[in-house]
């Protein structure tokens, strides 16, 4: 029998409100027991049967602030309400118990989990998915996955430190 798989979620942005920006990107790092798959819905990919199609035979979905963003952007921009359909887990809050605080970066920095695309962050994210619609800057894109790459496996290296020293 399968086991299922776990899914690091997290959503790129035109902006922070989920009633007038759009997502630019859904970036999925689904795990198993012994795999790790990265899937990336860019632009008109963003769709709820993609969305559904990617997370087939995932369990838990994680994130790190998706109770308050992505899960909430994903369900007012695709109609589905992944918290009711799959079993989420925030990380931040696992955060918040062992006295880690601020954005997922700052988390990061205080756990030396490292990334490659230092100084980047959701502005940046906006300015590179403009970079890539208005300009054609394929290079822009390629930053823009790269950076949501790091956020999506950076989730799972953030879940497994703090399951090692859980309070």
């Amino acid at each position: 029998m399968r086991r299922p798989a776990d899914a690091y979620l997290d959503i790129e942005t035109t902006g922070l409100s989920r009633f007038f920006d759009a997502i630019t990107v859904i970036g999925i790092y689904r795990c198993d027991r012994t795999n790790g798959a990265l899937i990336q819905l860019v632009g008109e990919e963003v769709t709820r049967g993609n969305l559904i199609t990617a997370l087939r035979g995932v369990n838990t979905i994680y994130t790190y602030n998706g109770s308050r963003f992505d899960l909430p952007f994903i369900a007012a921009s695709l109609g589905i309400d992944l918290g009711t359909a799959y079993y989420h887990h925030d990380l931040m809050y696992d955060c918040w118990r062992n006295n880690l605080y601020g954005g997922f970066k700052a988390v990061e920095r205080q756990l030396g989990i490292r990334r490659q695309l230092e100084g980047i962050g959701g502005l940046e994210a906006v300015w590179l998915w403009r970079r890539y619609q208005n300009r054609g800057d394929q290079n822009a894109l390629d930053l823009l996955l790269e950076y949501n790459k790091e956020d999506v496996v950076n989730l799972k290296a953030l879940r497994e430190r703090l399951t090692g020293w859980r309070v």
